[in-house]
């Protein structure tokens, strides 16, 4: 059997591939996600699998895990997330879970090829979400026509779930609704998110925060004595990332290395200004924030509004104290131990499959699966391809990896189904 499913899994990758640069033509950044999901059910249906479009409403979530949702203004109407089963009408054994969100392609003229037209050189595919994270959509859909050719009656008596879910890049409300308001769960939850071929097991916690900051106008002739919003604003951001160089000195991420920079500052976005020759009066930083496992986003939000409080108390040139807003993610971190059932039957299947164990190792970053193991007790986990320039330009996708990835993930549901025992 195994012989002939990756026999299968080569004949059906062509497909596969193809489906990728269906997904990566449609710009499905947040709040215009619906094009992408729609191709994704057309590729689920002709599969066989049952599909459900799951109603997203545009408003606040009042559920206390939920993240500060997006401006209604900046959300099409009508939108959805989907869901696809094997068929029948008894429990999910396993779920896999995918987003559909990519985050904005700006800056197109520094890409070698337009972002959301897909483009393969030297086995690559690129395009803005070719690896974060269409790559595994691409994935499932490849290991389960395979799986359809040489176990046709795998799924007969337990169902197999495929979630495409949105504002995975900016809430996790997508999974979150598709739990406490569909009741979409499994005993194991595997995302498909470009982790390099390996077991991606935890992250840290994240929050984004936006800070208005205010100075004083004025003419750039006075500049010299002008407060500038923009320049007091980045001496907040500096005195931020010392806070977090000191919070990894006194809190160790005991799952990253002792040189790992896990509670990373990053600034995002910065809006002020009207003129050249005026100093602006105000400016908002969004920015991202790393904090430890041990802390819950309340947690969190308390010790930055700290830090930004003694920042500005031990500067004088702050007219006012500035307005911190919370936008977006209050993701707690989260880790599954490397011994779990499903870690361990991951990595046994990926040995299978390429004669080596994966590595397991967690990041300075999020994922859905917090939302499964943290929220739910829901174990989960991510693995998928082998991406480049996640967020940046060039983002593309290493096109053997889909194929690699879906023979690990195709052994993985032999096993989980009863088909296949691995040494």
């Amino acid at each position: 059997m195994r012989n002939q499913l990756d026999r299968a899994i080569d004949a059906h990758s062509e497909a596969a591939f193809a489906l990728l640069e269906a997904l990566v033509r449609e710009p499905s950044i947040v709040g215009s996600e619906q094009a992408a999901l729609d191709v994704f059910a057309r590729e689920a249906g002709a599969l066989g699998l049952t599909v459900e479009r799951l109603p997203f409403p545009n408003a606040p979530m009042a559920d206390p895990r939920a993240g500060v949702a997006p401006q209604a203004a900046l959300l099409s109407p009508d939108r959805y997330q989907v869901l696809a089963t094997t068929p029948g009408d008894g429990e999910l054994l396993l779920l896999l879970n995918g987003h559909m969100d990519v985050v904005p392609a700006a800056s197109p003229e520094f890409w070698t090829t337009p972002p959301f037209e897909p483009a393969r050189r030297e086995g690559r595919l690129y395009g803005r979400g070719a690896a974060d994270m269409k790559s595994g959509f691409a994935i499932g859909v490849l290991a389960l026509k395979a799986l359809r050719d040489v176990a046709p009656d795998l799924f007969a008596s337990r169902r197999l779930g495929f979630l495409a879910v949105i504002e995975e890049e900016c809430t996790g409300n997508g999974t979150l609704r598709s739990i406490v308001e569909h009741g979409i769960v499994a005993p194991e939850v595997v995302l498909l998110e470009p982790t390099n071929l390996g077991l991606l097991l935890g992250g840290v916690g994240v929050l984004w925060i936006d800070i208005q900051v205010v100075g004083s106008a004025g003419h750039a002739h006075s500049a010299n004595v002008n407060v500038n919003a923009v320049e007091l604003g980045m001496r907040l951001v500096e005195g931020l990332r010392r806070w977090s160089d000191e919070l990894r000195r006194t809190v160790p991420e005991p799952g990253m290395g002792p040189d790992a920079s896990p509670y990373n500052i990053n600034l995002g976005k910065v809006h002020s200004g009207d003129w050249t020759s005026s100093a602006p009066s105000s400016a908002v930083f969004s920015m991202r924030v790393g904090f430890p496992r041990a802390w819950t986003p309340d947690v969190a939000e308390e010790q930055v509004r700290k830090a930004i409080a003694a920042l500005v108390a031990d500067d004088s040139d702050f007219p006012v104290q500035p307005t911190v807003t919370l936008t977006g993610f209050r993701a707690k971190g989260h880790l599954l131990e490397a011994d779990a059932p499903l870690a361990r039957d991951l990595a046994a299947a990926h040995a299978e499959a390429h004669g080596v164990a994966p590595a397991s190792f967690m990041l300075g970053s999020t994922s859905d699966a917090r939302i499964y193991l943290r929220d739910f007790g829901i174990p989960a986990i991510c693995f998928g391809a082998v991406g480049h320039n996640l967020h940046g330009i060039d983002e593309n996708v290493e096109l053997q990896s889909i194929v690699d990835a879906a023979r690990t993930l195709a052994r993985f549901l032999l096993m989980r189904f009863g088909a296949m025992e691995v040494q």
